[in-house]
């Protein structure tokens, strides 16, 4: 599957991928997504661009390591339960801090922080396993 192409819009494909997986990411809290899905939609376009492109330009593409990314998101999650904990409230409430911008409310929460904590661990756990796989299929 290594068509012209495929490779000419894969690297589109991808990017509309992540942007998408953000935006499920962000809107997870009042409507159906989060941070699992937006995790799975976000790896999905990483692997789209590996098999495209091959597995070395993937992972420059992803700048860290993936697993790295996998350890960050546990580390994020797990942070975002000791946040109630100073609140004097049970490990992983729920907090929300409201913000007036311009006439419009911000809400930055706890649960929000969590789902990111989640996605980044799915993309990297997914895309370890994906670029793995990838890469084995290149060596045979």
């Amino acid at each position: 599957m290594n068509t012209v192409i495929f490779r000419t819009v894969a690297p589109g494909l991808a990017a509309l991928m992540i942007m998408f997986s953000i935006y499920v990411l962000l809107r997870g809290h009042n409507e159906p997504g989060g941070g699992f899905i937006g995790g799975l939609i976000g790896a999905s376009g990483l692997a789209i661009y590996g098999i495209a492109c091959g597995v070395q330009e993937a992972r420059k593409a992803l700048v860290i390591h993936p697993i790295v990314l996998a350890g960050f998101g546990v580390f994020i999650g797990a942070l975002s339960g000791f946040f109630a904990l100073f609140a004097q409230e049970p490990f992983l409430t729920g907090l929300w801090l409201i913000f007036h911008v311009e006439g419009t409310e911000v809400a930055l929460s706890t649960p929000l922080i969590f789902d990111i904590g989640v996605y980044a661990t799915v993309v990297g756990s997914v895309a370890t396993i994906a670029l793995s796989l990838e890469d084995s299929e290149e060596e045979d």
